[in-house]
């Protein structure tokens, strides 16, 4: 079946099987950032944006998407021009082996749009279905809120 949506702010037309998965089809459509991890939703290494809320891609069929917007790191910066925080993550040193960094930086904007002043306990409980093993989590925290404080002074975009 043929679906319509739009990825990273563009409008794209593809062919979907019934059963595909969002991950197959992102990887599929070279968004390498989606990670498969573990195919039930429980590691949070495929997680992008859709609609602006993060989901798990392994548990969206791809035909769910039709019509609706999908975000993924890709969408958001790039080497060239890094979001805010992607940058948050390497000054504070969040950034290790990288597999699940994109799945944490997709939580932590998800829960930047909606709230700019998190505690380290409201940022710890949104990426806490997101599973690192290269780190205890403090680090990645302390991007998120290096990120907050950033966009409270306004260096969001």
């Amino acid at each position: 079946m043929k679906i319509y949506l739009e990825l990273n702010g563009k409008q794209r037309y593809e062919e979907v099987a019934p059963g595909e998965s969002l991950l197959s089809l992102l990887r599929r459509l070279g968004m390498k950032s989606v990670k498969q991890g573990c195919a039930t939703g429980d590691c949070g290494a495929c997680t992008v944006l859709l609609d602006g809320r993060a989901v798990r891609a392994c548990t969206v069929f791809a035909p769910q998407v039709r019509g609706r917007r999908v975000t993924t790191l890709e969408g958001l910066g790039d080497v060239d021009d890094p979001h805010p925080l992607q940058e948050a993550f390497v000054e504070a040193g969040a950034v290790q082996c990288g597999f699940c960094t994109p799945g944490m930086i997709m939580v932590a904007y998800e829960l930047l749009s909606r709230n700019d002043n998190p505690t380290p306990e409201e940022v710890r409980e949104a990426i806490s279905g997101n599973l690192c093993r290269c780190t205890g989590y403090v680090k990645i925290v302390d991007a998120i809120l290096l990120a907050a404080k950033w966009k409270r002074e306004g260096k969001w975009r």
